[in-house]
């Protein structure tokens, strides 16, 4: 599917290095866009860079670690000098690690909560007012938040990760208040199991194992299609805002 109106955006998406993030400055830069790609990962941002470039795309890979806030603002900096404003904005970083509550794993919890939440915080906090200005001159601004459906569905094992996201989710709706009057679109999207890289950082055997049963039993969404997703509901006209969208795959409940 072509989404031409996204032909003069400037984007930025962050967790780029793998699984969403990456599937989706894929498709934004082959639709068009100027795409900065943000993640730790340099030598895999470099690997994208020029595989998008070499496709007659253009990319941006700048390195930047989310959980620090430094790292975030001199990421900002970098896509400014080289793009300008940027008017797309793709909060894709996130890590998944479940363990019962009782391990009391404070390093996980740390982990998830400084790069899922406040990590989509300090994105927001840097590049919010240039969306904020794309829309004051009258152009399409979108704030896209990465989610799940781990936000409003419970499972074991899980607490901790389903609550980054569940409050990903509130924050979404709630910047709507703050946004959605002065035009800046914001999205959340919650996807159901997805085969992405997330269940390669459990260190939990049995979790593990759970999560590789859960692929054998039905055929995950890959990143392509919430790539597909995020492409689709950026490319609307500026007066539409998809707000909240559950992506699963066809036997998930």
């Amino acid at each position: 599917m072509s989404y031409d109106a996204l032909s003069t955006r400037t984007a930025v998406v962050t967790g780029a290095a793998s699984g969403m993030g990456e599937a989706t400055a894929r498709l934004l830069a082959a639709q068009g866009a100027r795409v900065a790609l943000l993640a730790r990962r340099a030598d895999r941002l470099d690997e994208l860079a020029a595989k998008i470039t070499a496709g007659g795309g253009q990319a941006l890979a700048v390195t930047a670690d989310v959980t620090d806030p430094a790292s975030v603002a001199a990421a900002a900096d970098r896509v400014h000098e080289a793009y300008g404003p940027a008017d797309l904005v793709v909060n894709s970083a996130g890590v998944m690690l479940p363990n019962p509550i009782v391990e009391g794993r404070d390093d996980e919890w740390t982990r998830m909560i400084d790069t899922n939440l406040s990590g989509a915080l300090r994105v927001i906090r840097a590049f919010v007012p240039d969306l904020l200005a794309a829309a004051a001159q009258g152009r399409p601004a979108d704030l896209v938040n990465v989610s799940s459906i781990g936000a409003h569905v419970t499972f074991p094992n899980y607490a901790v990760y389903g609550a980054t996201k569940a409050a990903l989710t509130f924050l979404s709706a709630s910047l709507r208040t703050e946004l959605g009057g002065q035009d800046v679109r914001v999205t959340n999207i919650e996807p159901g199991l997805t085969d992405t890289e997330l269940g390669t950082h459990i260190d939990n055997s049995e979790l593990s194992g759970q999560l590789d049963g859960m692929y054998s039993a039905m055929d995950a969404l890959t990143a392509d299609d919430v790539a597909d997703l995020i492409a689709y509901t950026t490319s609307r006209p500026r007066r539409v805002n998809l707000r909240q969208l559950v992506i699963l795959p066809t036997r998930q409940a």
